[in-house]
């Protein structure tokens, strides 16, 4: 049977962390470790953590230590992961539906795809859902296919973990590692010849707001030279010249 690394990384997390540990703990799927990974946190997000651990139905593991920033903590993650496929499901993140889980192993069937991935809907900071994520997931999914933008969201890109612990977050970006990872990934799965399976299910709730919305600046900045790194400066200067007119005729 499949089995599922969700990783979830805290610092001071108390306010929104319950319901995404509420979501895992839900899920109908059996073979699921749950990997808590927290920068030492000073608020009750260990404490809450530790409950949750005594309540699941699933495997979960609390490591709380200093680290050097987001993406320190999601290779310390990968390194402590052991299932086939590996998931990041940070605090105020959530899985979209009990059987969320269920669904994604139904979807990597007997194939081993690279990846399985879905749809995202964004909330609020409640939990309550807005609208589905502006950009939706292709029905067939290359690594070319970020030149338009981050297509699936990372809380929904579900990464064989013997393929994503070759390729561990470049530290030099504080906002879009995830951006330069998945595409790595990709990359990977094209090499090869392995298929990137779409789930056709929403398989993620991300809350309105998260880090890159509050560094948008910054975001784009390392956006840019991630998609530069991967496509060429010159066809992505030209492609983001396309969104600012596309911007500026809405």
């Amino acid at each position: 049977m499949i089995r599922l690394s969700i990783i979830t990384i805290t610092y001071n997390a108390g306010r929104t962390l319950q319901r995404t540990l509420d979501s895992v703990r839900c899920q109908t799927y059996p073979h699921v470790e749950h990997l808590i990974i927290d920068g030492a946190s000073s608020d009750d997000t260990v404490r809450i953590a530790e409950q949750y651990k005594t309540e699941s139905p699933h495997e979960v593991i609390i490591q709380s230590e200093p680290d050097k920033g987001l993406y320190d903590a999601m290779n310390k993650g990968l390194q402590k992961a052991t299932g086939d496929y590996v998931v990041f499901l940070n605090a105020g993140d959530s899985l979209y539906a009990p059987d969320t889980l269920e669904c994604v192993v139904k979807a990597a069937g007997f194939q081993s795809p690279a990846v399985v991935y879905g749809d995202t809907a964004i909330t609020d900071s409640e939990g309550r859902f807005l609208h589905l994520r502006r950009h939706r997931p292709p029905q067939t999914l290359t690594w070319r296919s970020f030149k338009k933008g981050m297509l699936v969201c990372h809380q929904a890109f579900y990464a064989r973990l013997d393929i994503a612990r070759r390729f561990p977050y470049n530290l030099q970006y504080r906002h879009s590692a995830d951006v330069d990872w998945c595409i790595r990934i990709m990359k990977e799965a094209d090499r090869l010849g392995l298929p990137l399976v779409n789930a056709n299910v929403i398989v993620a709730n991300f809350e309105e707001g998260g880090d890159t919305t509050q560094h948008h600046r910054d975001s784009l900045f390392e956006r840019f030279h991630v998609m530069a790194t991967h496509y060429g400066y010159v066809q992505t200067f030209l492609l983001h010249c396309w969104f600012v007119v596309r911007l500026l005729k809405r």
